[in-house]
């Protein structure tokens, strides 16, 4: 299964490189794309929950790297202001 490590820029300006064991997503962020912190997050939890679910089903057991990756963001999003931007560089 083809994994994606994508780059965002925080609210203040700190680039952060992010991981999906997935391709699924693609189908939540477009390099381009910009979006108050809170949407970000929420959009990072469907799309991880996603990517882990994609790995159950291939090979019979979540994936943990996804929600680390999760938690990751979810802590570093702390620092932030909900609605701050977020933008997506490299994906």
């Amino acid at each position: 299964m083809p994994s994606v490590h994508y780059t965002v820029e925080l609210p203040d300006g700190t680039e952060r490189q992010c991981y999906s064991p997935s391709t699924i997503i693609h189908e939540h962020f477009k390099a381009g794309d910009a979006m108050p912190l809170g949407e970000f997050i929420q959009r990072s939890r469907t799309a991880l929950n996603a990517a882990s679910e994609r790995v159950r089903q291939r090979f019979g057991f979540a994936c943990s790297s996804a929600m680390d990756q999760l938690s990751e963001i979810e802590g570093w999003s702390r620092s932030y202001q909900t609605d701050g931007v977020v933008r997506i560089l490299k994906l």
